[in-house]
């Protein structure tokens, strides 16, 4: 049927024109914005994955600033004792240099200026290791305190299904609020020459076991430092002070067993394990853990002759006017310079673990950016190529439809 008022031919070829211009504008869009998943009406449910893992990146770039920040507060306080351990080297010289018979009032008077002189530079030195606000070596930051300094290391959220956390009981004793206090003290438990406590990690299904040492002549921070060094950051152990108990804390389920020679369960009375009178069986420590994964930084104390800390023997009582003086300050120095270096080597791991952490990060973070361009990135060189043939489609389609528009003109020749 031959009509004027519905021309069928026209309105197809329109249809599939209008079909050609939208998937035109796709691609340039496309070729815009080099995503094929621009926004949610693209692709909703990528849309919404790509976004999720962008916030993710976000938090992980947050997170390693901050990894970033605590190695630097780490590296000023081992720039300050390595400035102390160079000090103490001195004092030690002028110490030996007293300890000569035949020197004169004079010389002694002269070696004694130059020790106070070295030695009232330390407290300067450890008050002025101050980064960002954060100061370790100075006893402002020290572990299990109000302001124990601690580093995140992981975008996590902080609920029971991804952190974990047990206290052991408190700890009794002499003088069990100090970290300075031995085990054996605190405790009063008798410690053999293989005790150990393990701790096995549970993540999905791997199991990963560290047995870290300890003895009675330890201190409370010795144990402390060695849980933090021992299981490769992945428990972290800290102090309070207030109520004399350590907690350890973990993103992923462990359980905290003091052994006897291997794994032959040993009572603790609960100071490790959190349940007194329990022993040969693993202890479930999993639960309700709280708070973003961190790692607790041991802070120090690298001030003269503060209790507990590595320079407790270098005081101003310290004289070496005299030969016998000459000698107790040596002997002095050399503790101090001991428990200076074992200070530094723990900085300097904790130091290290950051480093590895951070690498990780960085990686995980170029993972992620890739897996999202997977997912919303537009291949151009198809595009290139579609878009060249939805350009001569268009106009393709232009022409048919100017041919159908044409085609009711007909009609005319039917009334000559």
């Amino acid at each position: 049927m031959a009509s004027i008022n519905t021309n069928y031919g026209a309105l197809v070829a329109l249809q599939s024109l209008t079909a050609t211009t939208k998937e035109l504008d796709e691609v340039q869009n496309r070729v815009n914005t080099g995503l094929k998943v621009s926004s949610a009406k693209d692709n909703g449910a990528v849309f919404a994955i790509a976004e999720g893992q962008r916030v993710r990146l976000s938090s992980i770039a947050s997170v390693n600033d901050g990894i970033a920040r605590g190695i630097s507060v780490i590296d000023t306080a081992l720039s300050a004792g390595e400035a102390i351990g160079d000090i103490l080297k001195q004092m030690k010289e002028k110490a030996v240099a007293a300890q000569a018979t035949d020197l004169s009032t004079e010389q002694r008077a002269t070696l004694q200026a130059d020790f106070d002189a070295l030695r009232d530079q330390i407290d300067q030195i450890a008050n002025a290791a101050t980064f960002n606000g954060s100061n370790l070596v100075n006893g402002t930051n020290l572990t299990g305190g109000s302001n124990e300094f601690s580093v995140l290391t992981s975008d996590a959220a902080g609920s029971s299904a991804s952190a974990y956390s047990l206290d052991g009981l408190p700890f009794s004793g002499s003088n069990p609020y100090a970290a300075s206090a031995t085990l054996a003290t605190a405790t009063g438990l008798t410690f053999d020459a293989n005790d150990a406590v393990v701790f096995t990690l549970t993540s999905g299904s791997t199991t990963t076991q560290y047995s870290v040492g300890v003895a009675g002549t330890d201190t409370i921070q010795d144990f402390l430092d060695a849980v933090n060094t021992g299981t490769n950051g992945q428990v972290t152990a800290s102090y309070d002070d207030t109520t004399g108990v350590i907690s350890y804390s973990s993103s992923s389920a462990f359980s905290v067993l003091f052994v006897d020679t291997g794994t032959t369960g040993k009572d603790d009375n609960g100071y490790f394990d959190s349940t007194d009178g329990a022993t040969g069986g693993t202890l479930a420590a999993g639960g309700g853990g709280g708070g973003s994964n961190s790692i607790v930084v041991s802070g120090f104390d690298f001030r003269l002759g503060q209790t507990g800390e590595a320079l407790e023997t270098v005081t101003a009582l310290l004289d070496v006017s005299t030969t016998a003086g000459g000698d107790a300050a040596s002997d002095a120095i050399d503790t101090a310079l001991t428990a200076l270096n074992s200070n530094l080597a723990t900085l300097g791991s904790q130091a290290k673990a950051l480093e590895v952490q951070k690498t990780f990060l960085s990686k995980l973070s170029d993972t992620i950016e890739s897996g999202i361009g997977n997912l919303v990135d537009a291949d151009l060189a198809k595009e290139s190529a579609r878009l060249q043939s939805l350009q001569v489609k268009q106009q393709l389609g232009a022409q048919a439809l100017s041919i159908a528009n044409q085609a009711p003109s007909i009609v005319l020749s039917f009334f000559r």
